[in-house]
């Protein structure tokens, strides 16, 4: 049984998580998992980037799979030794063999892909997640990808949509609910900075106890 301690961010889009979870690896010299999880997952079933990415953190993949079978369009969807499983499940399952994997390795800070979930065996987990006012998230996105307010309003919709449907077909638990989360932190009130010093102190808590 591991000893080190994980840190897991679910996430509301434009809330500051991948940010807060990137400043927080560089304070503890720990590695983050992110979208480098897409990667490694791709690499290992031998499908591109792309591929990978169209269906990471949501349910697309179930949906296309049922449109190719009814219609016989097969494309990467559908393939191989693994024809008539959807992308999103195989994608889904190599990153969560991935993640068990780097979290026995050593602390790491995992970002969204339900490892709160997929480590809840794991007693030094520290889950958490972060959220903020929707019109800070918003204005955070209009800033990040130069969208006007109505598109980046459209985006944090949809974005939120996506990742509450993919987290609770794959765990069956409440996004952002109490269940998964010992820790929720509000960027809006604490700022980043603020959320990450309280992480960094609970991190080190932890690591002596």
């Amino acid at each position: 049984m591991m000893q080190h301690t994980i840190i897991t961010i679910g996430r509301q889009f434009g809330s500051g998580g991948h940010e807060v979870g990137n400043r927080l690896a560089e304070r503890l010299d720990i590695p983050l998992y992110d979208h480098n999880l897409i990667r490694m997952a791709a690499q290992e079933l031998r499908i591109s980037n792309e591929e990978a990415t169209k269906v990471d953190e949501t349910i697309l993949g179930r949906f296309l799979s049922a449109y190719v079978v009814s219609t016989g369009d097969y494309t990467a969807f559908m393939g191989g030794e693994e024809a008539g499983k959807p992308l999103s499940d195989r994608v889904f399952e190599r990153q969560s063999a991935i993640i068990r994997k780097l979290a026995e390795r050593g602390p790491g800070i995992f970002v969204g892909r339900c490892a709160d979930y997929i480590l809840g065996d794991y007693s030094n987990c520290v889950n958490t997640f972060i959220y903020a006012y929707k019109e800070d998230r918003i204005r955070r996105i209009m800033k990040l990808y130069k969208l006007e307010e109505k598109q980046a309003a459209d985006k944090v919709k949809r974005m939120d949509r996506d990742r509450k449907l993919y987290y609770e077909a794959r765990t069956g638990r409440e996004w952002g609910g109490i269940e998964a989360n010992a820790m929720m932190f509000n960027t809006s009130l604490l700022g980043i900075d603020g959320v990450v010093e309280a992480l960094e102190a609970i991190y080190h808590k932890w690591e002596t106890r």
